[in-house]
């Protein structure tokens, strides 16, 4: 019964509303520290996940880097798998590559032969008739996401007059193409999209002029630009639309030299279906050990992390109103 619940509250709202929530696996999230935060990684975007949550920032990573992921979800009922490679080139310019899995076995199935012959009333009236309630089978769903993402990184003094100061500013240009495969029972669905993001990093010091402040960042993702289109292969060629959404962020980092660590402070909000908020906080002590939570709509996480040389390992732990999860994350840079 439990797994015919994921089946219905995963799967068929996809199908029975056109649409309309055809991109739903993919606002899961990837990655162990985004989620460990509550979202709020738009404006952060410093590693593998970024280039589903913000492709700009990718070119702040400096080295090669290999991310991988795996959650449980909805009480173990479903798995949710993310792996990244990204690789810095010259000219400040990284590039990325991705790939996201949900999948929920095991579903069970009710054959439809059955019914055939008889209505309910009958099958009431008739012992021999009603049906035992037992499957006739089981199948698998999967969810696939294939993404190809681009990052550069442009800097710039702005002179603010001689009575002033220089404004040192970082821009961050991003896209990424996207590819998705749906998997239901018999049938596929595939489609191909494309997102574009932007991220501008600035010295919060100089602007406020309070000399022990950080820096700040401002971010935006429009996710799947104009639309992307899932096309199944049934007779009908029945199509999907999943809807574009903007990504808007906004983070403060903030060195304590006195502790030998860093705090960022992050906000997030998004409007694919309504207006969602994200808080998040992290605490780097020494670039050894992480700490980390979030608040986003009504869920909390928590996260920690810890960092020797090249390798990272990462966990969070996410409530939902379907069953709290679990992440383990792994990174290794070279």
């Amino acid at each position: 019964m439990k797994k015919f619940l994921i089946l219905i509250v995963i799967l068929l709202p996809q199908i029975l509303f056109a649409g309309r929530y055809a991109g739903d696996f993919m606002m899961i999230g990837c990655g162990v520290r985004p989620l460990g935060m509550g979202g709020t990684f738009a404006a952060i975007a410093d590693d593998g996940s970024a280039i589903f949550w913000n492709a700009s920032g990718l070119s702040q990573i400096r080295k090669a880097e290999v991310e991988t992921m795996r959650a449980f979800l909805y009480k173990n009922l479903a798995t949710y798998d993310f792996m990244s490679v990204c690789i810095p080139l010259p000219a400040k310019t990284t590039i990325g590559f991705s790939m996201t899995r949900l999948n929920v076995d095991n579903i069970p199935f009710y054959d439809e032969k059955w019914l055939v012959g008889t209505n309910v009333d009958e099958r009431s009236a008739d012992v021999e008739q009603q049906l035992t309630g037992n499957p006739d089978g089981t199948f698998s769903s999967s969810d696939l996401l294939v993404e190809f993402a681009f990052s550069k990184n442009i800097f710039q003094e702005i002179n603010l007059g001689w009575i002033l100061f220089h404004l040192p500013i970082d821009y961050y240009f991003g896209g990424t193409f996207k590819y998705i495969k749906r998997d239901l029972y018999e049938n596929s669905g595939t489609g191909m999209g494309f997102d574009i993001s932007f991220m501008i990093k600035s010295d919060f010091a100089l602007l406020t002029d309070i000399d022990w402040l950080g820096s700040i960042k401002y971010a935006i993702n429009l996710q799947d630009v104009a639309g992307t289109e899932i096309t199944w292969d049934t007779s009908s060629k029945h199509r999907d639309m999943i809807i574009t959404n903007p990504k808007f962020g906004l983070a403060v980092i903030q060195p304590l030299d006195f502790i030998k660590s860093e705090l960022i402070l992050a906000y997030d909000w998004d409007n694919m279906y309504k207006y969602t908020k994200h808080f998040g906080a992290e605490f780097n002590y020494d670039n050894f050990l992480f700490l980390r939570s979030g608040i986003f709509d009504k869920d909390f996480s928590a996260g920690i992390g810890i960092k020797y040389k090249s390798y990272g390992l990462d966990y969070a732990f996410i409530t939902n109103n379907l069953g709290n999860s679990h992440r383990v994350g792994l990174t290794f840079q070279f």
